[in-house]
């Protein structure tokens, strides 16, 4: 799937990105940044794939599902 480049595409998507940080609730965090990312496919100085976005929020989902990312200092 080729998306076209689309500057101003890509500017809405971030507004609305940020206008959801900074609004509360429990998963806003999660939403604007999958909104950010999507807007990558967009913005004409990025080259990322729909396949990119995919299994970088998969990571971010899993990494929320699982607490947080433990690293070898946490246990210290």
């Amino acid at each position: 799937m080729s998306i076209d480049d689309d500057p101003e595409t890509a500017a809405t998507l971030r507004s609305i990105a940020e206008e959801i940080r900074q609004t509360d609730g429990t998963n806003t965090e999660q939403i604007a940044a999958m909104l950010y990312r999507v807007s990558d496919l967009y913005d004409p100085e990025e080259s990322t794939t729909t396949q990119d976005i995919y299994l970088n929020m998969r990571n971010i989902l899993n990494v929320k599902e699982r607490g947080g990312i433990r690293r070898s200092s946490d246990s210290e």
